[in-house]
């Protein structure tokens, strides 16, 4: 269906077809609130930038890939200026095989292709051609390369106070010993829970939730200096250094493929 709106008890309905597939644009920001679906869940965006929290993540998503969500997992996203994408529902039994937990994947001409194929056909059973399209797109989201892209929350709750103020004000230039007074636990066990729980030490975990917001600046045309300087870097050399270590790439050049 090339139509974004597809209410949920159409999509979760226990005799719907195989595969539904939605294609379509926004003017504005789409933003949809924390929701799950019985059916597990494709989708990404053909332009721009997408984020999206899932219980223990957020992940901010470009154009080439997209976010595999299996059947009864709660998740959140938003587009960052108009949004022009697409999801597909797979129904739960068509899950066995493909990725168990929330992971975004690199995706292919092939699989974007077939999913607007898909969205162009009425909702109701697929024929024979159709079956075949729906079965490219299982194989593609069985085959396609999982690459993390996601900045893991900590489990700890006072770990997760301190995550959720830095995803907020990625700027705060608070170090780790006064972010750990204002959690009220030691910073020898900040320091230490943040890497058993999230895999990164908070240095690098504060540096990723940067790039991650400076992506969705890039995606809002925000000058590359003013992005340097609203994140908290020193100088916007300094961000563009880290930045083309991370992404393989200058922030004027991602942008210019945003």
């Amino acid at each position: 269906m090339s139509d974004l709106k597809l209410d949920l008890a159409t999509i979760d309905a226990p005799d719907g077809p195989l595969v539904i597939a939605l294609a379509g644009t926004q003017d504005g920001e789409r933003m949809t609130e924390p929701h799950q679906h019985a059916r597990g869940q494709l989708f990404g965006s053909l332009r721009g930038l997408i984020s999206v929290r899932v219980q223990d993540a957020v992940w901010v998503v470009p154009a080439i890939h997209a976010v595999w969500l299996p059947p009864h997992h709660l998740h959140a996203a938003q587009s960052h200026g108009p949004f022009h994408g697409w999801s597909v529902y797979v129904e739960p039994a068509a899950c066995q095989g493909l990725p168990a937990r929330p992971c975004t994947l690199r995706t292919s001409g092939l699989l974007r292709e077939a999913v607007l194929r898909a969205a162009e056909w009425p909702l109701g059973p697929l024929d024979a051609g159709q079956s075949r399209v729906a079965g490219v797109i299982l194989d593609e989201i069985r085959s396609l390369p999982v690459e993390p892209l996601g900045l893991p929350l900590p489990k700890d709750v006072r770990l997760q106070r301190i995550a959720r103020a830095l995803i907020a004000d990625p700027a705060d230039g608070r170090d780790l010993e006064a972010w750990a007074r204002w959690a009220a636990l030691s910073s020898r066990t900040l320091s230490r829970r943040f890497v058993e729980e999230t895999g990164f030490n908070f240095t690098a975990w504060r540096q990723r939730a940067r790039l991650m917001r400076s992506l969705e600046m890039l995606a809002a045309n925000v000058p590359v200096n003013s992005i340097a300087l609203d994140l908290g870097y020193a100088t916007a050399s300094a961000f563009i250094t880290l930045f083309k270590r991370s992404f393989g790439e200058t922030p004027a050049a991602y942008r210019l493929r945003l």
